[in-house]
């Protein structure tokens, strides 16, 4: 699975994001599949091996694509977006809106981008709320209640900060310009190239 190599994060960053969750599920689900995709193709029969390889030449890149890859990048001039099948490239200029509802997103020339690596947890933001709410009906201080839990979801938090950025580098003179889109063709074309010899080997077996 090999391609052009990836646009690079922002080089002074301000702000990464991942999600942990997706990167364990992900690393979990490789190891799953080397298992069960090795032992068929080494002790398999037949038509068996290839199946086999071409199952985890289509599914690798997926689970690669929808765990491994996500991440966020904010510069001072830029917001780089990897999601699953595509990297985006986002000067702060062009950005119209970062919101966080069901899912996270940034809204820029009239279009919508997912913010893939980071997830929403309605679970996270509800106990969020009733921390706020215990607090304020305790009377608790603010730094006091800060220090017993944040007062945000991190997805809501990680949108604010986003926000915050956006805002202070709109005006900057390199953070003028167009979106850039690039496809991950080096995750697609393994996955299709698999699925179509998957398929190949099932029907003429």
């Amino acid at each position: 699975m090999t391609g052009s190599s990836s646009p690079k994060a922002p080089e002074h960053a301000d702000r990464s994001y991942r999600s942990p969750g997706g990167i364990a599920a992900g690393v979990l689900l490789l190891a799953l599949a080397a298992w069960l995709g090795g032992d068929a193709i080494v002790r398999g029969e037949g038509r068996t091996p290839w199946l086999a390889l071409a199952g985890l030449l289509c599914v690798v890149p997926l689970v690669i694509a929808f765990t491994v890859r996500p991440a966020v990048w904010a510069g001072e001039d830029r917001l780089l977006v990897r999601n699953p099948f595509r990297t985006v490239t986002l000067p702060w200029a062009s950005v119209e809106a970062v919101r966080a509802g069901y899912s996270s997103e940034v809204l820029a020339a009239g279009r919508t981008y997912q913010l893939w690596a980071i997830p929403v947890s309605l679970r996270q933001r509800k106990r969020a709320a009733r921390r706020v709410s215990r607090a304020a009906a305790e009377g608790t201080p603010r730094v006091a209640a800060a220090q017993a839990g944040p007062e945000r979801a991190p997805a809501d938090q990680a949108i604010e900060d986003l926000r915050g950025l956006a805002e202070r580098g709109a005006t900057r003179e390199g953070a003028q310009g167009a979106p850039a889109v690039r496809w991950a063709y080096e995750l697609i074309a393994p996955s299709v190239v698999g699925l179509l010899l998957f398929v190949g080997l099932a029907t003429f077996a």
